[in-house]
């Protein structure tokens, strides 16, 4: 009878995302795979064999790539601060980083370009204290992106890391400690494994958010061209709507892919789950 009820409730959500989110992805990806009443993978081949196209998604792994890493060696240090703070803090300092979620992405992008920019806030500080001599040029660059992407996504990563630091008990590292481990013999042997959970998590929704972001890397990276960019051109500006579902089924196809080797990373590190 419990089991009926919570079907039931689950039932409202389940069909919303089957016709919301399901059915309109299916739709996208067998459009890719018929030309002319015929199954082809022609489409793919095409695009594969274009060395720009190449290019774009190469530079756009490698930036969410680096995003996810920053993310994590940022907010690993912060998340096992936070975890380990009585109630009242640590509900302060969990409002404080997620906060930024509650502010627009565009403006959030804005607000990096102010100061990136030449004449920005970070170029006139470094100048006047004569570390540089001239402005450097960070806006429209790769650097510009990951800044931007690490700002947006962090919040997510400390979250996430969080969520399983908090469970971990310290009698687990004293008692580790007690029988003659070293500290970092104790977070390597003990508190790193049991954060694989959050980390796996944190890291997919990173890297996933990293992949698929437009407005960041369309304000602070110029032409430095990523591959949510380039659907954007092939389907607004080009109306090229095939070329745009194609694009989109390869984003679909990495993100499977990302969430699966994640997945087999957390097993190969916690193999005792």
């Amino acid at each position: 009878m419990k089991k009926s009820i919570a079907y039931l409730l689950m039932l409202p959500g389940l069909l919303f995302l089957v016709f919301f989110m399901v059915v309109p992805l299916l739709f996208t990806v067998s459009s890719t795979l018929v030309q002319q009443g015929h199954f082809s993978f022609d489409g793919y081949l095409a695009f594969f064999k274009d060395q720009y196209f190449i290019e774009i998604l190469f530079n756009t792994l490698k930036v969410s790539l680096i995003t996810t890493l920053m993310c994590i060696f940022i907010s690993f240090p912060a998340a096992y601060y936070i975890s380990k703070l009585r109630t009242r803090k640590k509900t302060i300092l969990i409002g404080l980083a997620v906060f930024p979620l509650l502010t627009s992405a565009i403006v959030r992008s804005f607000s990096w370009m102010i100061i990136l920019g030449k004449k920005g806030i970070l170029n006139t500080l470094l100048l006047h204290l004569h570390i540089i001599n001239e402005p450097i040029n960070i806006l429209y660059t790769p650097t510009a992106m990951i800044i931007g992407l690490v700002h947006l996504f962090l919040p997510l990563m400390i979250i996430s890391l969080i969520g399983v630091m908090e469970n971990i008990s310290d009698d687990l590292v004293q008692a580790a400690e007690s029988l003659g481990a070293s500290r970092f013999t104790a977070f390597r042997k003990i508190v790193f494994p049991l954060c694989i959970p959050g980390l796996v998590v944190g890291s997919i929704l990173v890297f996933v958010g990293s992949l698929t972001a437009y407005t960041t890397p369309a304000l602070l990276g110029g032409k430095q061209q990523v591959i949510s960019v380039f659907l954007y051109q092939n389907a607004m500006t080009l109306n090229d709507w095939y070329a745009a579902s194609i694009i989109a089924t390869i984003m679909i196809a990495i993100t499977f892919i990302v969430i699966g080797f994640m997945n087999l990373a957390a097993r190969k590190l916690n193999p005792k789950g």
